[in-house]
């Protein structure tokens, strides 16, 4: 399992909820959260075969933005 970390424009407990289904439905992602706190509003992605690419695509689908960090 690998650990990605992205930088989103995901802000608030309802855009969480929004993403949610679309993470949800993402093969190869274990667990993941998002940081809405943080300035940068982290998303981090607990992984096992899924790519940075699918989890953008996801983000994407959903509304918002993802930048893959690292």
């Amino acid at each position: 399992m690998e650990t990605l970390k992205f930088k989103t424009n995901i802000n608030c407990s309802g855009c969480v909820k929004a993403v949610t289904p679309q993470m949800n439905a993402t093969p190869g992602v274990e667990k993941w959260q998002v940081a809405t706190e943080d300035p940068e509003k982290i998303l981090t992605v607990e992984a096992s075969g899924a790519e940075a690419a699918d989890i953008i695509q996801a983000v994407e689908k959903a509304g918002f933005k993802a930048e893959k960090l690292g």
